[in-house]
Formats: structure tokens, sequence, C-alpha cells
């Protein structure tokens, strides 16, 4: 097939040489894939200079498809604040050459212009040509929103933390649709990631990313000189704990559910006391859940609401306990209360996409069931918020400000994805299928605000279902 021109221009407030810079960093392919195409294995040679070269397995993420389309690229051209040229040298393209070009504006604003010279692997009517440059148009707008919302949140927080002197943050769990977001952000914003993992250290090794072996189950972690230059750790992220909501809880699948999350906190803690006071971090946060609240109907609940009194309320209460000796000894803990993280990348929004797709959404229940939500980039935000605002501490709830109810999500989603979405499923059913799990995860109300998020002046992205959809969507 001939080839053809693409082009997309953004302007971008930030100087020619701190966007190209961006570019550069460990990270930035992550940060600009849509989250509806599942990136596998990445495996990257050298940076974004020519013979660079970057190898991922990619599939659709929403629906979650089971197979997967091994892609490369190669870097082949490279002008240092001017331009770096990619070409796909094996994917699903006859040709795709990818030019990102870089110009000044002056007053501190640039103009990046992405242009591509592709052809596909067929022929293609001249009347389906459209359709191939709207999915092009919906990639290229994904990937300068993303940028320019990216470069913004860490240009705010400057003064804090001046360019070229990064933090060391340390992320337990991170193999996790959360880790796997936050540390592209936080490499992308020049900060150093320890990364602790159950599999020889280096041995899955991404770029920009030093691994630590560990064994929660055995009380095996050794954080006295984890980077091997005697550097102290800044920040702590501790995201550990199985998904609740895998299916049905029997006996062994509730202590698994409990011993993720305490023995893994309780090892970070201990070693984190362990460590001399002036090697101490300055700041632990440690994940919990709104499901901290329990079934509540239609009360708003902000941080100073008790724990409830369901299976899940006691796994929060007890994970967040776990981290109490850190705060204790006065540093600075943080207990993030997510809510329900929304991402085709993971977690319900990934589960949901198959049947909603077929026109088989449904709500739940009775769909009254409120739920307290965030989109992924905003959970990724408002941590990185909490790194950066010093006075945060203590519990904070991780949600949007306008929970929803069941019915409404499932109109929502079923709205934007052009689709049905007439069924319900009976409470009597979920009881059945799931026990007591579908009764605390699908069937409790929990209507969560973020109260100190906001006091504390983070602004959401996202605030609103329908838009943070359309955005993770592309739709």
């Amino acid at each position: 097939m001939t080839p053809r021109i693409f082009m997309k221009k953004c302007t971008v407030p930030e100087t020619v040489e701190n966007l190209f810079a961006w570019h550069e960093l460990p990270g930035a392919l992550q940060r600009l894939t849509p989250p509806w195409m599942g990136l596998k294995n990445i495996k990257k040679k050298g940076g974004i200079e020519p013979g660079a070269s970057a190898s991922m397995d990619m599939a659709s993420a929403f629906p979650k498809l089971p197979f997967y389309m091994t892609m490369e690229a190669r870097h082949t051209a490279y002008e240092k604040n001017r331009l770096f040229r990619d070409r796909l040298i094996k994917g699903p393209f006859a040709q795709w050459d990818h030019t990102h070009t870089f110009s000044s504006l002056g007053r501190g604003l640039s103009i990046l212009e992405d242009r591509v010279e592709y052809a596909l692997p067929f022929h293609v009517p001249k009347g389906w040509m459209p359709l191939v440059e709207r999915e092009l148009n919906r990639l290229f707008d994904y990937r300068h929103r993303i940028m320019l919302a990216d470069i913004a949140r860490h240009s705010k927080f400057h003064e804090t933390i001046p360019p070229g002197k990064p933090l060391t943050i340390l992320i337990s769990g991170a193999g996790g649709p959360v880790g796997q977001a936050l540390i592209p952000f936080l490499t992308t914003g020049g900060h150093r990631v320890i990364q602790l993992v159950r599999h020889p250290a280096g041995s899955q090794n991404q770029a920009g990313i030093t691994e630590i072996e560990w064994n929660p189950s055995k009380g095996e972690l050794n954080l006295d000189n984890p980077t091997g230059k005697n550097e102290k750790i800044d920040v702590v992220i501790n995201l550990n704990g199985y998904n609740i909501g895998s299916g049905p809880w029997n006996r062994k699948t509730r202590e698994l559910i409990i011993n993720s999350r305490n023995f893994s906190t309780s090892l970070l803690a201990k070693s984190v006391m362990e460590l001399p006071r002036e090697r101490r971090p300055e700041l632990f946060i440690s994940a919990s859940a709104t499901g901290f609240y329990g079934h509540r109907g239609d009360d708003i609940l902000d941080e100073t609401n008790p724990w409830g009194d369901l299976f899940i309320s006691k796994v929060c209460k007890g994970w967040e306990e776990c981290a109490r000796p850190v705060e204790d000894a006065g540093i600075r803990t943080v207990f993030a209360r997510m809510g329900v993280v929304l991402t085709p990348a993971g977690g319900a929004l990934e589960r949901l996409s198959i049947p909603f797709l077929l026109g088989c959404g449904a709500k739940i229940g009775s769909g009254k069931q409120c739920m307290g939500w965030i989109g992924m980039d905003d959970l990724v935000y408002s941590l990185h918020h909490i790194i950066m605002e010093r006075e945060i501490r203590g519990p904070i709830n991780l949600v949007c400000p306008r929970p929803v109810t069941n019915q409404e999500f499932t109109e929502v989603l079923a709205g934007v994805l052009s689709r049905p979405a007439g069924f319900t499923i009976p409470e009597w059913l979920i009881k059945l299928i799931w026990g007591d799990m579908g009764k605390e995860v699908l069937l409790t109300s929990t209507r969560a605000v973020p109260a100190k998020l906001k006091a504390s002046g983070f602004r959401f992205s996202y605030p609103e279902l329908e838009e943070m959809l359309r955005h993770v969507l592309g739709k």
C-alpha cells in the first residue's frame, strides 16, 4: 500500500530542552501508551539515540484478549532538543516511521509535532481510510493529553523538589496496575525507583529501576544498603495485597487476603525502623481501601468516620495497624484509602469489558449501592501530591468527589461504549455464586468523599465518571 502521512501538533508550556528531556527519561514509552493497549514484557536497549530499540507484546486491554502481538521499534535519528525518529521493524504496519520534532515559541512555550509515515500491510479501500485516521487521532490525542498533564503535575512542585534533585522511592507490590502506572510517572519526573520483587533482583529489570529481592512470608528483606551507594530512601510506598475480588472467599482465601497485606506491611515497617535515624524515609505511604468503612448506605464518609464491621473493614483496619510503628516513631505516615480504581489495564473495568461490549452490561442487585471511584491517572497524581505536600498525614480517601450508584455506573459505561445495558443480576444470584465476597464487594454501599485531599489543594483531572471513562477508553 502507498505510504501515507499523519501529523499531529500540540503546544506545550515548557522549554524545548525540558520537553525533549522528558521524552528521554525512563518510563516515557509507558506513559505515552494508552491503557486500552495492553503492553507486556517491555524490553529496552538504550534510550532514544540511533541504534536504541524497544520490544514489547501488545494486546487490547479493553476487551482483554487472550493473545499478544510482538512489536519492535528501532531509533534511527537523533538531534538533541530538535528531533528523534523511530521505525517499527516488527508489528501491525508494513511501514511506520515516526518523527518527533521539537521547536521553541519562546516565553517557555514549545511545539511538539508528531509526523508518521505509515503503510498498512494490506490494501484498504479508500473509503475506509477515515477509520484508520480516526484511530491514529485517538492514539495521539491521548499521548498529547497525558504528556501535558504529567509535565504540569511535575512542574507544579519544582520548588519543593527542584529538577536534578530526584527522590529515591521504594515501592512494594509494584507489579499490579497501580504500580505499573505509578512507576513510569515517577521516573519521567526524574525520580529514582527501587522495586521490591520476589524473583532474583535484576532478572526482569526495566530500564531505570533498581530491584531488591524480598520474601514477606519468611520475613526476608534487607534495606541496609539497597543501591550499593549507601543512599537514603526518601519515600516508601506499600501497595501489597492479594486481590479481594478475585473469587469467592474460603478459609484459605481469607488467610491469603490478610497475610498478603499484614506480613508485607509489618516487614516493611520493621525494616524501616531498623535503619539508622538519619537514613529512615521521610514518608511511609501504606495502601488501604475505602472498604475500611464497611456498608454505610447513603452516609457521606470522610476520614473521621470509624471502621465498619465487615470482613473487608477488619482487613483494612489490620492492614493500617501494621504500619502504626512507623507513625509512632515520628515518620510521616499516610494510609491511602483507595476507592475502586478504574483503568482498562486491570481491575473492575477490565473485567467488565467483554460483557459490556457484547451488550450484556448489567446493574447489580438494586443498583442503589454507592461506589467511591477514582481514575488511574488521578490516583497516580494524588499519590504524587501526597509525596510533595508534606503536611498530609494519617488516613486519606483517594476517591473522586462524586461517588456514583451502581446503576449510574452501568448507564454511563454503557453510554460511553454505545451499547445497551438493560440486564440486572439479582442479589440472590450474587450471593449464591460469590458468597460473602459478592455481598461485601458488589452489594456494599460506601459513599466515601475526598475531604482531606480536596482540603490540601489537590485538583482532579477527571472528577466526572463519563469524562474519565472517555479518556481511558479513547472514546
